[in-house]
């Protein structure tokens, strides 16, 4: 028997929680699970002797090297990006300690507009700097078309994702599907096509901005028409801005549904 774990490393919104200014809006700064990094999640497949493991982390939030010290990672054996971002992307050099400790390149899988975009953003984490002797840290990956799967290999097994197609206000996003659980993290529209790919879920978890609406991200009702349609086991919400203290949103969910906060984890036998 193996065991799946999923662990939202970040749930905060671009700005995270508080702010850069101290900005607690609506959240009760006393309570820690308003206190919110920026959005990352670490998918791990654990082996029969439950200590061998693969991991995947989707997207690299800026707050990446205080997550990945929260969640003790010290390998990966894939990293997945869902769009270009900042907020989703500007915490990547933070793998470099992971690369290093493993003597090896990280595979990173990117469609391509956001390899349009990262690859010379970031060029000398894929291709390294002469100039300043700093080695490549990841490999670039294509990432499968709709439509289409992905397989990841490690020392727990096989995982196995497929990207999901998001309206993020004028871009395209991806969401993953892996197994019983799906992450639709940044989106304000999900296509018909990709509301038929999330049926029979246990675990969904999807964006949820604020109350109000919003041009790139779902808003509260809309967030919840979605999980009424779906109707999956159990619904986590996530991309939380300061407008959403954790108790108050908490009392207006269905019995299935839950705010996330930093390393909140979720675990099955498989």
């Amino acid at each position: 028997m193996k065991k799946l774990k999923v662990t939202i490393l970040g749930c905060g919104s671009s700005g995270g929680v508080p702010r850069a200014d101290g900005e607690w809006g609506a959240c009760n700064s006393n309570n820690p699970k308003n206190y919110r990094t920026r959005c990352s999640l670490l998918v791990e497949l654990f082996g029969a002797d439950m200590v061998s493991a693969t991991r995947v982390l989707i997207d690299t939030s800026p707050d990446l090297r205080v997550q990945l010290l929260a969640a003790k990672v010290k390998k990966i054996d894939a990293v997945l990006f869902t769009h270009d971002h900042a907020d989703q992307t500007h915490g990547i050099d933070d793998l470099r300690p992971i690369a290093f400790t493993n003597r090896g390149r990280i595979d990173a899988y990117l469609n391509a507009s956001t390899s349009k975009t990262l690859l010379p953003k970031f060029a000398y984490v894929f291709h390294g700097h002469e100039r300043n002797n700093y080695p490549a840290i990841l490999n670039h990956m294509t990432m499968p078309e709709i439509g289409q799967s992905l397989t990841i290999s490690g020392e727990g097994g096989e995982l196995v994702f497929e990207p999901l197609e998001l309206v993020h206000g004028d871009i395209m996003s991806l969401g993953f599907r892996f197994g019983t659980v799906a992450y639709c993290n940044d989106t304000n529209f999900i296509p018909q096509a990709t509301m038929e790919k999330l049926a029979g879920l246990d675990l969904l978890i999807v964006d949820c901005l604020r109350y109000t609406t919003h041009p790139s991200h779902a808003h509260f009702d809309q967030t919840m028409d979605w999980i009424l349609e779906l109707k999956p086991k159990r619904a986590i919400l996530t991309n939380l801005h300061i407008d959403l203290d954790y108790d108050e949103l908490t009392a207006r969910l269905p019995v299935n549904a839950e705010p996330a906060y930093d390393m909140l984890s979720w675990e099955v036998a498989i």
